[in-house]
């Protein structure tokens, strides 16, 4: 045999030796990747390689059988569907045909937040304005209801005399569900008449307010007759919390527009209310 083939035939021997033990090593490595836990061959940047191939997501619409009254995402908090309890409500109307304010309605929440409705002889339009009533006032107000223990009494307040010269008055109390209105012109039961006195008050100013604002815009030469006015309701008591006025008498006294005898009044007035 030539030299060559000679020596192919030998390595060809030689080759077929190696084989098994190849084929041995090759058949532990499958065996240790599979056992093993995953040999993770990163780079920066890259793609962990894994042994095992990596699990596919599952489809997104699979079939769930649900309890009944279990939700199909448990993750999700459940929704109280008990709706909120609806705020209290407070309400006082006054109506004199005759009368210059002839008709006055003032509602408000619990935290004395609310509105102004009134209407003044000879004129067909409302005027609605905001109010914010003090916390003094706010306080002499709850009393005066909780003295009443106005949803939970039956009790009717119209005195025996009847004086519907000086106007119906309505109170109105609203409580979620519960709802009661209550009308006289005279009552005997001092603190129902001390409450339409403090909400009549409260309009006195609410109304003051109002004009004072009219007069500064548009009719200047009223604000020494507004002023007047003013000072002759904190004599008397008329108004629910005149130390909500100071703001509004320091940009008085200061308002160009005025006539100088109102800003010498709202200066003299803000000497009284602020010691």
């Amino acid at each position: 045999m030539p030299p060559r083939v000679d020596l192919m035939a030998k390595r060809t021997f030689q080759t077929l030796q190696l084989l098994p033990a190849a084929l041995v090593i090759l058949s532990a490595a499958i065996f240790a990747c599979v056992t093993a836990q995953p040999l993770r061959l990163t780079e920066p940047g890259s793609r962990p390689l894994d042994c095992q191939p990596q699990q596919l997501p599952e489809p997104t619409n699979r079939k769930q059988n649900n309890r009944p009254g279990q939700s199909s995402h448990p993750a999700e908090i459940p929704v109280d569907s008990k709706a909120s309890a609806a705020p209290v409500t407070y309400s006082y109307e006054f109506s004199q045909p005759e009368f210059y304010v002839r008709h006055i309605v003032i509602e408000h929440d619990a935290g004395g937040r609310g509105k102004i409705t009134f209407e003044r002889l000879n004129e067909e339009t409302s005027v609605v304005e905001p109010i914010g009533l003090s916390p003094s006032v706010l306080r002499r107000l709850t009393e005066l209801w909780q003295a009443l223990r106005f949803l939970e009494s039956q009790e009717g307040y119209q005195a025996t005399k009847q004086f519907p010269h000086l106007g119906t008055m309505r109170i109105g109390m609203a409580d979620g569900t519960r709802k009661r209105t209550a009308e006289f012109n005279w009552s005997n039961n001092a603190s129902a008449t001390a409450l339409v006195t403090e909400y009549r008050r409260v309009a006195d100013q609410a109304i003051f307010v109002f004009d004072m604002s009219v007069a500064r815009e548009n009719q200047p030469l009223n604000a020494p007759k507004l002023m007047e006015y003013l000072e002759s309701a904190i004599k008397r008591n008329w108004l629910s919390d005149p130390q909500q006025l100071v703001s509004l008498l320091k940009e008085i006294s200061t308002d160009d527009h005025l006539p100088l005898i109102a800003r010498n009044h709202a200066l003299r007035l803000l000497k009284k209310l602020v010691k």
